[in-house]
């Protein structure tokens, strides 16, 4: 004979994103008539066993990203082995409390062969990767291997609250000890600006770990004089994979965007142990280069503009037609117009660049749009840090009255003026704010002085 019992998880833990839910009663219903079929006396639930019995199988309904081993590995329950359903609520209380899953229940029956349990999952889809800044003495896939044996259920991505976070920190804290590596393994919730978090980074603080060289490549022997030159700043720096990246496309790129490369990427900086001791590491890495096509500037489109004309705003900028497309110097060019109209009163003014290829010629025409928006006017001047009367001689050399149209330009230029008149007075810094007010379309100005 044998008997069915059905049991909701136990909420063992609040997690907001996990819900304990009870097993659809139509399920329950199914599944007791097929079992009253072997059936030949009713069982109370008195009769029901609660010591352990053989564990006969185990099935997994539900998650889409675990397979049934993944689930059973992850429990640490052993078909063929004694289990209990206190084993039951311990296994589906870890699943609940890894925050992969949106949903976790389980159910089992009894016979004389042994005991059946299955589990009912829902995968919780809010998923963020996991990265590893400066775990430099292992390749990616070799970190991820060695986390994936301790930790079964992860596969490079974390839930953003739960414990497989913490999980995964212990075990990168066991394989350090394993290397006899003097470091913590820590980690934090990464997110861009005020955004949501995007990654779970992980790290290891302690020992020092420096970039000693940095080597490319696919680089061609021309452009690596400058690629060196470039990287110097990189040398002897901390490795963080994490602002590396920053790093490389701010200072190392543009020696392809200057050269008419303008689809040059470079891959992940790849790093490799030089000296390894307790108190420090000394890393040299390597960036894969793929510089692709290089372009010729055939022409530049402008369009939007009212405030000034197509001559004036070209004379601002100092691209060549017919040479390599210099792209740090268009974007030198797009900065020196933003600076004119805002010279002129237009704080908001924008210029979005849309690059045109011709693969076939090789070459690139770049249309830029100007976006003028409204005119701003001056608002308040305050002068901080001085005397009554230089403050009002200052306030009375200011040329900008309230209403007119601000000049982007002025305070600038008024502040070292200032400045020199000051000198007589002994050694003074300062400082300037700009405020400007999107309301009502005004600027203020604040200028600071301290005697030094």
């Amino acid at each position: 004979m044998r008997a069915a019992a059905w049991r909701v998880a136990p909420r063992p833990v609040k997690i907001s994103d996990v819900n304990f839910r009870i097993v659809p009663k139509t399920f329950l219903i199914l599944l007791l008539g097929s079992l009253a079929v072997a059936q030949t006396r009713k069982v109370s639930p008195k009769e029901l066993p609660h010591s352990a019995f053989k564990l006969i199988s185990v099935s997994v309904t539900g998650s889409t990203r675990y397979t049934q081993r993944d689930i059973i590995s992850a429990t640490g329950l052993e078909i063929g082995k004694t289990a209990s359903e206190e084993d039951f609520r311990k296994a589906t209380r870890e699943l609940g409390e890894t925050g992969l899953f949106s949903n976790v229940a389980y159910a089992f029956h009894y016979s004389t062969e042994g005991t059946k349990l299955e589990f009912q999952l829902a995968d919780n889809t809010k998923l963020v990767p996991a990265r590893f800044d400066n775990f430099v003495w292992f390749s990616d896939q070799e970190l991820l291997d060695r986390i994936r044996a301790r930790v079964p259920l992860f596969k490079g991505e974390l839930p953003v609250a739960g414990g497989l976070v913490d999980q995964v920190s212990d075990a990168l804290q066991g394989i350090l000890i394993e290397r006899n590596i003097e470091g913590r393994a820590d980690y934090l919730r990464s997110a861009t600006d005020e955004g949501p978090i995007d990654a779970i980074v992980y790290s290891v603080n302690g020992p020092s770990i420096r970039i000693r060289n940095v080597l490319f490549e696919g680089a061609a022997e021309t452009e690596l004089p400058a690629l060196q030159s470039a990287a110097a700043v990189l040398r002897e720096l901390d490795y963080h994979r994490s602002t590396l990246r920053a790093r490389a496309e701010k200072d190392l790129l543009p020696v392809y965007r200057e050269r008419g490369y303008l689809k040059a990427s470079l891959g992940e900086a790849v790093p490799k142990v030089a000296q390894d001791s307790p108190e420090q590491t000394l890393v040299d890495i390597t960036f894969s280069v793929n510089p692709g096509r290089q372009y010729k500037l055939h022409s530049i489109q402008l369009a939007g503009y009212k405030a000034f004309s197509a001559d004036e705003l070209r004379k601002q900028m100092q691209s060549h037609f017919g040479g390599s497309a210099n792209g740090v110097q268009l974007s030198s060019d797009i900065e020196s117009l933003k600076r004119m109209y805002e010279a002129r009163g237009y704080m908001e003014a924008e210029v979005q660049s849309a690059p045109e290829f011709d693969d076939e010629k090789s070459q690139v025409t770049y249309r830029l749009y100007i976006k003028e928006g409204e005119l701003y006017k001056m608002g308040d001047l305050e002068i901080r840090g001085l005397d009554g009367r230089t403050t009002v001689r200052l306030e009375d050399q200011w040329k900008l009255r309230g209403g007119d149209p601000f000049n982007g330009d002025y305070p600038a230029q008024f502040l070292q003026q200032a400045l020199k008149q000051l000198q007589l007075m002994g050694d003074f810094k300062a400082g300037m704010h700009i405020g400007v007010n999107h309301k009502d379309k005004t600027v203020d100005v604040t200028l600071s002085f301290d005697r030094t």
